[in-house]
């Protein structure tokens, strides 16, 4: 469940949506860096030995195989990654999302001002033991600003970001285009990554693969796409989040049986595991591991592409949300633990307001509009990604339309085929897969702008972009983005969600909560997260 502000521009096929859901000495971490390994080390290193030194072992239930490129990626198991083993001038709280002082000395006292200036920390250094310097990080943001560099992060920056600047050789300037203080909690997007191995031809193409050199607390020692990806404590880190854990072992585990059974038992593998079905909870809890869920953006999407008939008409992209029993979706898919969407924001973001257009289910109004569209005899086969609380929510939708009128054939497929498919600009007609924009941070104009935008990669699969109501939409969003007024610019923001509401061009149908199981006998520190992935930088053993 993988990666954007204003234009946002589509970034490299293998670093973006492929791979969401729906990516020392030197010797110790190689050029090659163990992606090109013939095979993986033991992915069932249970870490019961060993004392305070043995392995924490994790299970994600997203492929580690997306892009590990932080300018790139919007995988969940790569994103989760690079939170360990790089940092950003200023990270952020997992859960609230504050920024704190991570390379940086300190957050600026003033977020309102169009000059942010920062001293690195001192005694900084990457895995490969050469220091950090604001040439690294002018190198980083650079490469996010270029116009001719298609990269994710530049949708996160460009709009308000004008350059950054030298100072000397451990101070930094950034340069601000207007006063923009959401900005300071992005700059946990851009980790800062050395000059001098990512300069060289190849590199970024290494990065993409799995190469990851940072400053962080954790060092990646190994990487085996499809299998698990290994870790140890950086000896030489000096930073805010020092690591309680001496090796780490995160294991890929998509199919929710296996994930499931890997936690489960006296003779359970692994610690802690995200992407919990509601179907197990009970059976864990009672096995006496914590289960905690976090409620945020996660969602299943409706997405339409507008150049196939009749699904360029907002009447029958509306009529198919009417259409939906949400409220039995929840109840038998998801279990209670979610809500059906009342705005393209989930109703615990700060921004959220009620939209003007709410999909309450209301079969006879989706058979009215469809009428009034002129729409009899419809076929539609959803192509979605095989997501496993995605397929559970599909049949729901089937259900739905087909009692309609609506012929429906359900299409799951791995989320690498989906978006090839709309890569290769393929015909489709639905789409139906989850995302979740709160791994980026909760400002809604983030969030919106990483699904809208004229160039925005989403934007191209729908084929909506050049529509008028989209292009006035885009306008509207680039003005609120400059609005300094916080509650000028929050009302701004809802009134254009209202458009995105009423269009229904890519829409959620559920917003649903995100579980994690860990097991409280050996892990303390431990935040569930309304976001794919597992966060251990506060984290030790129990």
């Amino acid at each position: 469940m993988r990666d954007v502000t204003p234009d946002v521009p589509a970034p490299h096929r293998r670093s973006f949506l492929k791979y969401t859901g729906a990516l020392g000495a030197a010797a110790a971490v190689s050029a090659s860096l163990s992606a090109c390994s013939s095979g993986p080390e033991s992915t069932n290193d249970t870490g019961t030995g060993g004392g305070r030194d043995r392995t924490l072992t994790a299970v994600i239930g997203y492929g580690n195989d997306g892009s590990w490129d932080p300018t790139q990626t919007a995988s969940a198991f790569c994103m989760a990654a690079n939170h360990h083993i790089y940092e950003g001038l200023l990270d952020t709280d997992p859960i609230s999302r504050e920024p704190y002082a991570a390379l940086a000395t300190e957050v600026p006292e003033n977020p309102d001002s169009t000059s942010w200036k920062f001293t690195l920390r001192a005694g900084a250094t990457f895995h490969d033991g050469k220091p950090v310097t604001a040439d690294d990080v002018v190198f980083v943001f650079e490469r996010i600003l270029d116009p001719d560099t298609q990269t994710l992060a530049k949708g996160f920056f460009a709009s308000w970001l004008k350059e950054v600047r030298k100072i000397d050789a451990r101070n930094v300037e950034l340069v601000l285009k207007f006063p923009f203080p959401d900005g300071l909690s992005r700059l946990t997007l851009a980790k800062i990554m050395p000059r001098h191995v990512f300069s060289k031809p190849g590199a970024w193409d290494e990065a993409i693969k799995g190469k990851a050199i940072g400053s962080g607390p954790y060092r990646q020692t190994a990487h085996h796409p499809k299998s698990n990806t290994t870790f140890e404590a950086f000896d030489g880190y000096n930073g805010p989040r020092k690591p309680a854990f001496r090796k780490m072992n995160w294991l890929t585990i998509v199919d929710a049986a296996p994930r499931v059974a890997k936690i489960s038992g006296s003779s359970a593998g692994a610690q802690i595991a995200d992407n919990i079905p509601y179907a197990n909870i009970g059976q864990l809890e009672s096995g006496g591991m914590t289960v905690a869920g976090g409620a945020g953006m996660n969602n299943l999407f409706l997405m339409f592409n507008t150049r196939h008939k009749p699904f360029d008409d907002p009447r029958v992209r509306q009529a198919l949300h009417y259409a939906i029993d949400t409220g039995k979706m929840v109840e038998v898919a998801l279990k209670g633990h979610g809500k059906p969407s009342s705005s393209f924001l989930d109703e615990a973001n700060p921004s959220y307001r009620r939209a003007k257009t709410v999909y309450d289910y209301d079969p006879d109004k989706a058979k009215a509009l469809l009428r009034q569209a002129g729409v009899k005899g419809l076929s539609i086969e959803i192509l979605a990604v095989n997501v496993s609380w995605i397929v559970d929510c599909l049949p729901t939708v089937k259900a739905s339309w087909d009692a309609i009128g609506v012929k429906t054939t359900l299409s799951p497929q791995e989320t690498t085929a989906v978006f090839t498919k709309m890569d290769q600009k393929q015909d489709y007609q639905v789409v139906a897969a989850a995302s979740n924009p709160n791994q980026f941070g909760l400002d809604a104009d983030l969030i919106m702008h990483y699904n809208y935008g004229p160039e925005n990669l989403w934007m191209q699969y729908t084929r909506w972009a050049s529509d008028p109501v989209a292009r006035q939409l885009f306008k509207d969003m680039d003005r609120a983005t400059r609005e300094p007024d916080p509650a000028k610019k929050k009302a701004m923001v809802q009134d254009y969600i209202d458009v995105v509401a009423e269009q229904a061009v890519l829409y959620p149908v559920v917003h649903n909560e995100l579980m994690t199981a860990w097991n409280p006998a050996l892990l303390s520190g431990i935040r569930a997260q309304p976001y794919p992935g597992i966060n251990l930088l506060q984290a030790k053993w129990a």
